[in-house]
């Protein structure tokens, strides 16, 4: 097949048509690279579940063809799932100083994954992967090192902005390269894939600059001790609550493994300016009065386990709130998260703690381009296709709607779904099929070990319950010896419903005279006649459907 024959590929295998888990594999002839690798927390439905990742089937059938992974940033839903999915596949993962320090300290956690190649490198920067050329574009998030990508392929070049706003005075004094993305449309974008997460909301994001005025000003008034909560990857934010806490002369603490350890990364990589002697262990804040101590913590989202939480109801072993705290919760709750966020606030205002959030004063603004940055970035890179990456449905849709409006024609967007197929040639682009993708689902040690099947049973017991019944029978008779004995967990309270447990037993016991009249010895029928005919009195009781277990025992 000659050059201009092949076809080049994109396939998200995450981060379509939801929040998180985003990855996006590039394909042409025997190279696929891979863009980000991150995870995402399960909602509601998925009980017991700690995480979720991308289902990499597809790249695990081409791994020979698969050279590496590129990370536009160091977050957890583009770098989380590494730890997961390199044992299965390692390849060379190329990402910025803080993005590969932050996944250092999370490979170390793995130790079978020590021998993973890291390869940092640095805006501007072009690396050669197989048949692409990829170029590093510095932008600005809600985390320091951030960047774009320019994929550079023999049919046409692919601007990816990972996540990203214009933001015109960033902490780091660096903005983001508009120059760069002006050229690369001068030059021809045949592809670009944008950030839709902010598509919903009209004008610019604020700068993060915003941000430390506020924090002066909360700083300034505090008589107590003042405690930050914001996302432990917000260095830049972190920053600021350093250099408010510095300029009113307190001492810092950090409390929160993840904030202790990124802060551990970000200050000996140098993108936190501590002063020395500033910083202080959690265990001597006792020796300083209360108006000299800032305590950094863990817990924006109201996550039960968490640090903040914790301490809104007198269950951590270093902090306990006390009144005249001011408590300042720096970020936004994550769509799910309102009711556990709300649930801290409400704990530390009865604890006598004054709590700043975001609907009292302007200490968050977002990482995500809002309306006019989006079409600044579409305007200076004048895309032949265009894809919507990073949302729900309703984000795609209208972050396409908003190309349409800026002039592209509405055949050349594609809106894709998590193993949608694209193919470009140099002049056309078409869906192409599907590929599998999906959800792994992560518990404790398990990796894709729970399924739905799983997962359905969980939920049947959490609304439900369970009732076990145990029968001993006759190996040469066939005759019940012993029982039926019932056990219930999470339906009733046998005690209390004595009478429905004595109902029950009758009916099993009916059940299982019909299955001896009948000479029927197969134990599996046996069960289904005990659960059905259970299963039938007790809706007809209760109108509730609690899982029936049968054991049967042969003597």
């Amino acid at each position: 097949m000659t050059k201009s024959k092949a076809k080049l590929k994109l396939i998200p295998l995450g981060g379509m048509h939801e929040i998180g888990k985003n990855m996006m594999a590039i394909e042409y002839k025997d190279t696929i690279m891979v863009i980000d690798c991150g995870l995402m927390f399960p909602d509601e439905e998925m009980l017991g579940i700690d995480l979720v990742i991308p289902d990499i089937t597809y790249l695990l059938k081409n791994k020979d063809k698969v050279k590496a992974i590129v990370l536009t940033h160091g977050h957890e839903d583009h770098i989380g799932a590494l730890p997961y999915i390199l044992p299965q596949m390692n390849v060379p993962v190329y990402g910025t100083r803080l993005t590969l320090g932050l996944v250092g300290n999370k490979l170390k956690e793995h130790t079978h994954l020590s021998a993973v190649e890291l390869k940092t490198v640095k805006a501007k920067d072009i690396v050669k992967i197989g048949e692409f050329e990829v170029e590093f574009i510095k932008t600005s998030h809600s985390i320091a090192d951030s960047v774009a990508l320019a994929v550079h392929t023999p049919v046409g070049t692919i601007v990816h902005t990972g996540d990203f706003k214009v933001d015109y005075h960033p902490i780091d004094g660096e903005p983001i390269d508009l120059h760069r993305f002006a050229e690369l449309g001068k030059q021809g974008v045949l592809v670009f894939m944008a950030d839709s997460t902010n598509v919903e909301r009209p004008g610019y994001t604020m700068s993060e600059s915003t941000v430390g005025a506020t924090f002066i000003d909360i700083f300034r008034n505090a008589r107590g001790r003042i405690i930050v909560a914001t996302f432990a990857s917000n260095i830049h934010r972190i920053q600021q609550a350093v250099n408010a806490a510095v300029l009113f002369d307190r001492k810092v603490a950090v409390v929160g493994r993840s904030m202790v350890n990124v802060i551990g990364v970000a200050t000996e990589l140098g993108y936190l300016n501590i002063p020395e002697g500033v910083l202080i262990d959690i265990d001597q804040i006792e020796r300083y009065p209360n108006d000299r101590i800032a305590i950094m913590t863990t817990g924006s989202q109201g996550e039960p386990m968490s640090a903040l939480a914790r301490m809104s109801t007198s269950d951590h072993r270093k902090v306990s709130i006390i009144p005249g705290d001011r408590v300042v919760i720096s970020a936004t709750p994550i769509p799910g998260n309102e009711k556990l966020v709300s649930r801290v606030i409400n704990q530390l205002f009865k604890k006598g703690a004054d709590v700043i959030y975001e609907s009292l004063a302007d200490i968050h603004v977002s990482g995500h381009a809002c309306q006019e940055e989006l079409k600044l970035l579409h305007s200076l890179v004048k895309p032949k296709f265009f894809v919507p990456v990073h949302g729900e449905f309703r984000h795609l849709k209208q972050h396409a709607q908003l190309a349409e409006k800026l002039g592209m024609s509405k055949e050349n967007i594609f809106l894709a779904d998590n193993g949608t197929v694209m193919e470009f040639s140099k002049e056309s682009g078409r869906l192409a099929g599907t590929v599998i993708a999906g959800k792994v689902l992560v518990d404790g040690l398990g990796v894709g070990d729970v399924g739905n099947i799983v997962l359905r049973d969980r939920k049947h017991l959490s609304q439900d319950g369970l009732i076990v019944v145990v029968v001993t029978i006759s190996k040469e008779t066939g005759q019940v010896v012993a029982g039926p004995d019932i056990i219930s967990r999470g339906f009733v309270y046998v005690r209390e419903s004595e009478d429905l447990m004595e109902q029950s037993k009758l009916i099993i016991k009916e059940a299982l005279s019909k299955c001896e009249e009948k000479q029927i010895t197969e134990w599996g029928t046996i069960k289904s006649q005990v659960k059905d005919s259970l299963k039938e009195f007790l809706y007809e009781k209760t109108k509730r459907n609690p899982m029936i277990l049968p054991i049967i025992m042969e003597i």
